[in-house]
């Protein structure tokens, strides 16, 4: 892990302050810094500008495409209730169809034996 090696690197300097994503030496990022690197990542991928705050309605949303469980989302994105996925996960036809596949299925589904 990254962090780890700085960690490792930085010694006596290090200040442990529990950040995810931190200097070398351990201490917050600037949010300047933040924008900055989020930026540069969109022209780098050639992709659409768009806020950071996007990034997480799209990666909600693509765990809903994924089926993840909404209780794991809403440990992996912090929410602390369930009203946060409907301002977050977006339907997409993708899941319509998939719901309306498995109640096809259901209804029409010829029980064993018959």
């Amino acid at each position: 892990m990254k962090q780890d090696a700085e960690r490792a690197s930085a010694g006596a300097d290090w200040h442990d302050g529990g950040w995810l994503f931190a200097t070398p030496t351990g201490r917050g990022t600037a949010t300047r810094v933040d924008y900055d690197e989020w930026k540069e990542l969109l022209r780098d991928a050639k992709v659409r500008d768009g806020r950071l705050h996007d990034a997480r309605h799209t990666a909600a949303t693509v765990l809903l495409i994924l089926g993840v469980p909404e209780r794991a989302v809403m440990g992996l994105m912090g929410w602390p209730s369930t009203s946060m996925a409907a301002r977050y996960q977006h339907m997409v036809d993708s899941v319509r169809s998939g719901i309306a596949e498995k109640i096809d299925g259901f209804i029409w589904e010829v029980p064993a034996g018959e």
